[in-house]
Formats: C-alpha cells, sequence, structure tokens
C-alpha cells in the first residue's frame, strides 16, 4: 500500500466524518454500511464505529487507499 494521504482537520473528526471528507464515501448511510461489513481500519485494525473519535496521526484505510488525519488548532 503507498503513503497516506493526508486529511487536515480542525478540531474533532469522527470516523464517519472523515470517510466523506476524503471522498471514500459519498454519503452518511454509505459510511455506515462499510462500517458494518468490517471493510474500515484505523491504525491496522478493523473499526465499525462511525462515531468514533480520530486523533491527530490516526490512520484510516478501505478499499486499497489510506488517509493519515492531520488535526489543525
Amino acid at each position: 500500500m503507498s503513503e497516506p494521504e493526508d486529511v487536515t482537520v480542525t478540531g474533532l473528526v469522527r470516523l464517519g466524518q472523515l470517510l466523506k471528507l476524503a471522498g471514500a464515501v459519498g454519503t452518511g448511510g454509505e459510511a455506515r454500511e462499510v462500517l458494518a461489513a468490517g471493510e474500515v481500519l484505523v491504525n491496522g485494525e478493523v473499526d465499525d464505529r462511525r462515531g468514533r473519535q480520530l486523533s491527530d496521526g490516526d490512520v484510516v484505510e478501505l478499499g486499497g487507499h489510506s488517509w493519515r488525519v492531520l488535526v489543525e488548532g
């Protein structure tokens, strides 16, 4: 897998929101589906919690793509 793409956020971001911000899914419903199917990894581990709060440096993976959370502010 290639280097994660950085996604910069201000303040707190939840897993479902990050998937939408990164363009991995188009809607909250799609986020729910991929999470329920166990397709999303956070820091290498399956996570199905759409409301999981992400921290600076967390890496989210889905479908061969990955994104690194960068929190500013």
